[in-house]
Order: C-alpha cells, then structure tokens, then sequence
C-alpha cells in the first residue's frame, strides 16, 4: 500500500473489493470458499478502518458530517449483517449465490455514496497533511481489525475496546482453519 492520500487507498481498496467479488464469483466450487475468505477479510479491515478513522474525522470535520457518517455506517451494518450470515452458513448454502449478489449491490452501492458524497468533501475540506495522517492511521487500523464482521462492533469507541482482542481471536481460528486445512 503506497497510496500516501487516505482517499487514494480506499478508492484502490475499493476496486480490490469489486475485484474479489468477480473472483468468488468465477472461482471453481473447490476454490470458492478460499476466494470468499479474501473477500470476508479484506470487507473486515477495510469497514472497521473506515468506522474507526474515516467517518469519525468526516463526521468532525464536514458540515454535515455527522448525516453522513451516520448514513455510511447504517450502510455498513447491513452489509456486516448479511456478510456474517453468508460466512455462516459457508459457500456450499443454495442461497450463496443469490446473497453473494444482495452483498455485492449493497457494497458498491455503499462505496458510490463514499466516492461521490464523503470523499470528494474530504478532498476538498481536508489538508494534503491531514490526508496523509488519515492513511497511515487507516493502515493500523487495518493492521490491528478483525478479520471477520462482528456485527455491533461499529463506533470508534466499540472498535478501538472490543477491535484487538476481537482481532486476536479471528487471526488465530484464521491460522487454525488453515492448518488444519479448512477453507471457510
């Protein structure tokens, strides 16, 4: 990640998540559960970066920051709310396919209000500085969310409490499954 700007890398992390959409989509049965991991994981870090850093400063910092804020994170919790169903009920569920799709609209869909109604503003009402600081403080958050949707987990505060002991917790069933060879 060498996007220095906080809204250049989470328009490249936006791409990379319709990207990942298409691979899980295409994948072969046998790999699909691996490709919707990368998916579950990349959604994970990216929205809890977002709640944590990105909507709080948008919500302190526009003028109507706080509508906003409040309408990306309600977004965000639907999305949560339907990613854990999915990761639940695994990528062999009949229903897979046509959530996969539900999940897909909603996360673009969410990504569009960013691109047009949070991040042109941010750009235009935020410093070249203050945009720098915002990506590296998205990339540890990043570093340190969890790995999986913790629906609930969606405040600053909520996150930065219960984000690293919840992380721990999914980085290691993520190092477990993969050991003992568990694709979901």
């Amino acid at each position: 990640m060498t996007e220095k700007d906080v809204i250049d890398l989470l328009l490249r992390q936006h791409e990379e998540i319709k990207s990942l959409f298409t691979e899980v989509e295409n994948a072969a049965p046998e790999d699909r559960a691996e490709a919707f991991q990368k998916l579950v994981r990349l959604l994970a870090v990216h929205e809890t970066a977002e709640e944590e850093i990105v909507h709080p400063y948008a919500r302190r910092k526009l003028h109507d920051g706080g509508t906003i804020a409040d309408e990306r994170l309600a977004e965000e919790n639907a999305a949560k709310d339907l990613l854990t169903e999915m990761e639940k009920a695994g990528v062999e569920d009949p229903r897979f396919s046509a959530n996969l799709a539900l999940l897909r609209r909603a996360v673009v869909e969410h990504a569009e209000h960013e691109e047009q109604e949070e991040f042109p503003r941010l750009r235009q009402e935020t410093s070249e500085q203050e945009r720098r600081a915002m990506a590296t403080a998205v990339r540890a958050a990043e570093a340190l969310a969890p790995t999986h949707p913790h629906p609930g987990i969606d405040s600053t505060a909520k996150n930065l409490l219960l984000g690293p002991p919840t992380a721990i917790m999914d980085r290691t069933k993520d190092v477990l499954r993969r050991a003992m060879g568990k694709r979901g």
